[in-house]
């Protein structure tokens, strides 16, 4: 059964494998080296309150975390967020993906926020796809400018204004 629930600092080794398997097998982050434990706490550290971080569990295994973060620092900025989410790679393709973004769009519609940004790099399929589902719409494209894996990568941005009610 899957749970979404908010992340527990004793998540983190697992969140830090998912995140590090990411950056050594896949442009879904644009970080070269794995992270160690003490730069992720720093990391987990600066979720809470307006921008959360949450996690899916499946029998009760950590497989997929989800995030809102600051869009940009300045203060025009504040109502809108950015959204990460990063499935473990033997959890993909069933659902996980899908159960994190739901959860983030219906928080981040009640911490207030405006718009939601992700930012995909070009031939993340299963990312564009899962974005689409749920109404975003490529906002923008950023040509070459990431170089990983010996490649110059692209980045989609894709956006979602948030129903006002």
């Amino acid at each position: 059964m899957l749970k979404i629930r908010e992340a527990h600092i004793n998540d983190l080794p697992v969140l830090l494998s998912i995140y590090n398997d990411a950056i050594v097998n896949t442009t879904a982050t644009f970080d070269l080296e794995p992270e160690t434990l003490e730069k992720r706490k720093t990391w987990f550290a600066k979720y809470g309150g307006k921008y959360p971080l949450i996690v899916s569990e499946w029998d009760g295994e950590v497989v997929g975390y989800g995030s809102l973060s600051p869009f940009r620092e300045k203060p025009a900025y504040n109502s809108t967020t950015e959204l990460s989410i990063y499935i473990s790679s033997a959890a993909r393709g069933f659902g996980i993906g899908t159960a994190l973004m739901s959860e983030l769009i219906t928080r981040a519609k009640a911490l207030g926020f405006h718009t939601m940004i992700g930012g995909i790099t070009a031939g993340n399929e299963g990312s564009i796809a899962l974005h689409k589902k749920f109404g975003f719409t490529l906002a923008g494209h950023f040509k070459e400018v990431g170089y990983k894996f010996d490649d110059w990568q692209d980045v989609h941005f894709y956006q979602l204004i948030l129903p006002t009610e």
